[in-house]
């Protein structure tokens, strides 16, 4: 990921080099944890492909810690000088162990290294692209915004899960999403202007403190920004998310909630982040002309969705009658293969700029389509 120095907060490099804060001022909680945050921006503005497992690791504290980078440092710090414990028994391919200290087969060290390196040549490559999938406005007509996916182009597996998977194990996952959240917004420069660009991003990636500087170096204008939440929230990272937010949210930058009603608490989450969108899982969408309880759900959402002021967005259309059931419940916006599906043609982009028409059925899909989230 190319991160512009200019684009982080002045603290990481002025302070860097000041005068030691006096006494008064290192027991201040505010000031020990302003310090923390200026370290923490160091190290993950740090692009050496080395580092990479320690910005990972680094990360991982943050996300357990939300709003408290003071001690996700102090843990990561003692984390790489204390020892996790002793030395467990390995154990060999056929379920027995080797003693302490012994060096398992060849076989599974090198089937690490295969997975890193797979990454690293993901990564080194920028093989990667975006397909865009248009997000229609039904009360207008109009496609209004579009939602962005990643696709990989290698030799091996196309699934997008899959590779997000490997870059997990293998301590990258950060790097690759910043890296399809950098393919993202190049893309969307190329879109009709007058679109909305939704993100789909981690609720970790939301919290990172690189986030703010790409989204500024992407010249997007932050009223076409759409950042998506895609999985469940703790009580903590919500508040963390709001107060993390706030700023890039003041500026115009939205918020939209993902997943809605797929998962017990979520409801609770949307009244906490108060997004400016919530989207309605393909889990309640499908079938719904049909099926009286998720008529009855989806139309107490609508309710829902105007109490908060949020326009509300159905996912996964496939049917034109589960088109015409949301239409008729208020639901204002919807996507799916029955309107369009995600493509990454920029010549398919530029119609978006005309009324939306429904198609007579859902378009086959792309040979080598394969979708992040």
């Amino acid at each position: 990921m190319s991160t512009n120095p200019s684009a982080l907060p002045a603290c990481s490099q002025s302070q860097a080099s000041a005068d030691p804060a006096p006494e008064s001022d290192r027991t201040d909680p505010s000031v020990i944890r302003r310090q923390a945050s200026t370290i923490i921006y160091t190290v993950l503005s740090d692009p050496a492909p080395e580092l990479a497992h320690v910005r990972d690791q680094l990360r991982e504290r943050l996300a357990s810690h939300p709003g408290h980078p003071e001690t996700a440092l102090i843990e990561h710090l003692f984390s790489l000088r204390t020892p996790t414990g002793p030395a467990k028994p390995t154990p060999t391919a056929a379920g027995s162990a080797l003693p302490p200290g012994t060096l398992a087969p060849a076989v599974a060290v090198e089937s690490e290294a295969e997975r890193a390196s797979r990454i690293e040549a993901v990564l080194e490559g920028r093989m990667l692209l975006t397909a865009f999938q248009p997000i229609h406005d039904l009360s207008l007509g109009s496609v209004t915004g579009a939602e962005a996916f990643t696709r990989f182009v290698t030799d091996g597996s196309d699934d997008a899960g899959y590779w997000f998977a490997e870059a997990a194990e293998a301590r990258m996952g950060s790097e690759l999403e910043f890296m399809a959240l950098e393919s993202a917004l190049a893309a969307a420069q190329r879109l009709p202007p007058h679109l909305y660009v939704a993100l789909k991003l981690s609720p970790a990636t939301c919290l990172d403190p690189l986030l703010p500087g790409l989204l500024e170096e992407s010249l997007l204008a932050p009223d076409r920004i759409v950042l998506e939440l895609t999985e469940a929230l703790s009580p903590e990272q919500a508040r963390a998310l709001n107060e993390a937010l706030a700023p890039l949210r003041g500026r115009g930058v939205r918020l939209a909630f993902d997943h809605a009603g797929s998962y017990f608490d979520s409801l609770h989450r949307i009244k906490e982040l108060q997004p400016e969108i919530i989207k309605l899982d393909r889990s309640l969408i499908a079938g719904i002309d049909t099926d009286t309880l998720r008529h009855a759900f989806v139309e107490a959402m609508v309710g829902f969705a105007e109490q908060l002021g949020a326009a509300l967005i159905a996912e996964g259309i496939e049917t034109k009658d589960e088109l015409a059931a949301v239409g008729a419940l208020g639901v204002s916006g919807a996507q799916g293969y029955f309107l369009a599906r995600p493509t990454t043609r920029p010549q398919d982009w530029a119609d978006w700029d005309h009324p939306a028409h429904a198609q007579a059925g859902p378009q086959a899909p792309p040979p080598t389509a394969s979708i992040w989230f």
